[in-house]
């Protein structure tokens, strides 16, 4: 180290005296901890479990009770564990944040640079829920990975259908719908009749059985018949995989500790069911309403799905954010202004790859045309002023403050609807009209 990066540090104070900072790679671990601390404050370790388990031991010898490491892949996510089960406090650094503080030098490894900048204060830790939410979130991002495995067999039978001209997606909005999956599943067995086909027509069908028939008139092709049966093996496979993800984390979220133990019970949701055929194939509003204590799917735009993901993401505990503000700019909702000598330069909002905040956009989207909620009604007003991309993020951020109201404070949602939120807007710009027109010299009267 230089002598004049080591005077730059003697000049900062010290926030976290017993601090340590990893490096890690694919087969080695470094570790720095203060100089005073052991005759070679700078030591390596394999990125075996033992060798792990040896990096903790060595960390409790020096007096460490923090420690610092990248959040490089998933290769953090073992030492971050075993760490945390030993007692200490981990923090996981964004690299940006890192390579963004200038005084490196290049005498100094990786290990070093991040253990001065934690024990001067200079890091911010990276937000991760508690170990059973982190648990949690790990099975509900398997089972998001099964169902986009899922997707991709989907269109791999739709591809088969259309090389065979079997134009079975111009008369069925699903494939996999009940009457699509029968069609394709007697395609397989060996039935090319048409008509007999278009029997397997279910009574809710749009379409009619002379529509379909004709849709499913086409030059079945040995070759795309066997694509065909291998996608379709594959599907039932992953929707096989998907009902035991969902019996997992049906047992999962039952052992956890319920909100309170005398709970009214749920009221009957006002909401119409979907019929996803993604949705969980248990009771996850009424297993989300023990676990969180507040019925959460009666917000407008969120369902079992999406309020699953989110609390998987965020936890429980809202006072990780100092404020509703805090919490929606870490989801991405919130817009990143750029200000100097006290202007704005830019704003915008800045990119997030935040599984918590997809789904705020997601719900956003689902109540753009929403003509109850009040969502609904904030989208469109905003969609006339700034466009529809803007709306769907300002609805999105909209959704996401009620979310943390409702579960930081364990209050009922309700939803006043578009008519009163209309009602209500207008009185507010007639009272700025009026307070316009009196700036002006004049006085506003009703026609």
């Amino acid at each position: 180290m230089s002598r004049r990066q080591a005077t730059s540090h003697v000049t900062m104070r010290c926030v976290y005296a017993n601090a340590a900072g990893l490096d890690l790679s694919q087969s080695e671990i470094w570790a720095a901890v203060p100089a005073d601390r052991t005759p070679t404050p700078v030591h390596k370790f394999g990125t075996f479990t033992p060798d792990v388990l040896a990096l903790a031991d060595w960390l409790t010898a020096c007096r460490i009770d923090t420690v610092a490491m990248e959040a490089t892949g998933v290769l953090w996510i073992p030492v971050f564990e075993v760490l945390e089960a030993k007692g200490f406090q981990v923090c996981v650094v964004n690299a940006r944040h890192i390579k963004n503080v200038p005084g490196r030098k290049s005498d100094v490894q990786d290990c070093q640079w991040i253990q001065y900048l934690h024990s001067v204060g200079l890091l911010s830790r990276s937000f991760r829920p508690d170990a059973e939410m982190a648990a949690l979130r790990a099975y509900i991002r398997h089972r998001s990975s099964l169902l986009d495995s899922r997707a991709a067999h989907i269109q791999h039978m739709q591809k088969a259908l259309q090389q065979m001209n079997v134009q079975l997606t111009q008369v069925l909005s699903d494939i996999t719908g009940v009457t699509g999956l029968a069609i394709i599943r007697s395609i397989v067995r060996g039935d090319r009749d048409p008509d007999h086909l278009a029997a397997l027509r279910k009574p809710g069908c749009a379409r009619s059985a002379a529509d379909i028939a004709k849709a499913l008139t086409g030059n079945y092709r040995p070759e795309h018949v066997f694509a065909l049966k291998q996608a379709l093996a594959l599907y039932d496979n992953y929707t096989a995989y998907v009902q035991e993800c969902d019996a997992e984390i049906e047992q999962y979220v039952t052992s956890l500790t319920p909100a309170a133990d005398d709970l009214p019970p749920l009221p009957p949701s006002e909401k119409r069911d979907s019929n996803s055929k993604n949705a969980p194939s248990y009771d996850a509003r009424a297993l989300l309403y023990r676990l969180t204590g507040v019925d959460l799917v009666a917000i407008s735009g969120l369902n079992e799905t999406s309020v699953q993901t989110i609390v998987s993401e965020v936890g429980l505990d809202m006072t990780r954010w100092p404020t509703v503000k805090h919490f929606c700019s870490w989801l991405g909702l919130a817009p990143h202004n750029d200000i100097s000598g006290g202007k704005v330069l830019r704003s915008r909002t800045l990119r997030a790859r935040n599984a918590a905040g997809q789904a705020f956009r997601l719900a956003a989207q689902s109540v753009s045309r929403s003509t109850r909620s009040v969502y609904g009604a904030f989208y469109r007003r905003v969609k006339g002023r700034l466009g529809a991309e803007q709306a769907i993020v300002a609805t999105a951020h909209k959704i996401a403050r009620t979310f943390y109201y409702v579960l930081k404070n364990r209050t009922a949602f309700h939803d006043i609807g578009a008519a009163e939120y209309d009602r209500q807007a207008q009185e507010r710009e007639v009272a700025h009209l009026r307070q316009r027109a009196k700036k002006l010299g004049f006085t506003l009267v009703p026609a």
